[in-house]
């Protein structure tokens, strides 16, 4: 409707068709039906994404609390302090724990939106692209730490490596196939450009 509206005359944007309506108040009657259906899909969407960001919280929040190998009873300090594949696990655990706190924050904040019809031009896309790239982020952090943890108390035997590494790519895998499209196409209505030529002369 922007694009149009943004290629007409300014006087034709408040002219009235034979029922009494403008050309806005005709689109938001057309399209309310739509607009219901836009609203559902995102907050299923959302509370299904909010579900899976705060089970990453919990278990980093956990996890961080747990470290592989255990503390010296001495000291207090971590065994692997010094390994470093124990600050792989500490960085990437702390990364998933923000950025799945940041996902779910986001999918609060499309649950919790008005819905008006302004709102799915710019503002709910934009929550719901943060949410599913801090979503995928957080889910790939949370394969590293595991998969950091693991080698850890595994120690000497790098022979399984290569199939915790494969096993750990599987969620970052389906994740991608499943929701990266969704999240290329948000990303290009949002921000891409638009229906018509661009070089067309528009009324200012």
């Amino acid at each position: 409707m922007q694009e149009v509206e943004s290629m007409v005359h300014p006087k034709i944007k408040e002219s009235f068709n034979d029922d009494g309506f403008t050309p806005r108040q005709l689109f938001t009657k057309n399209h309310k039906d739509l607009m219901k259906d836009g609203e559902k899909w995102m907050k299923g969407t959302a509370t299904s994404c909010t579900v899976v960001g705060a089970l990453i919280v919990t278990i980093m929040f956990a996890a961080i609390f747990t470290v592989p190998g255990g503390n010296n009873q001495e000291t207090g300090f971590p065994i692997f302090l010094n390994e470093n594949l124990f600050m792989v696990f500490i960085i990437s655990n702390a990364l998933s724990l923000f950025s799945s706190s940041t996902s779910v924050l986001m999918f609060l904040g499309i649950l919790t939106s008005r819905y008006a019809e302004d709102d799915f031009l710019e503002s709910l896309p934009r929550k719901m692209i943060i949410g599913l790239s801090t979503l995928f982020f957080s889910i790939a952090a949370m394969m590293i730490a595991f998969s950091a943890a693991l080698l850890l108390m595994l120690h000497g035997t790098w022979w399984i490596f290569i199939p915790v590494f494969c096993l750990a790519g599987v969620p970052i895998t389906l994740f991608i196939l499943m929701q990266f499209p969704l999240l290329v196409d948000m990303f290009i209505s949002t921000y891409g450009p638009g229906i018509f030529d661009k070089k067309m002369e528009r009324w200012v």
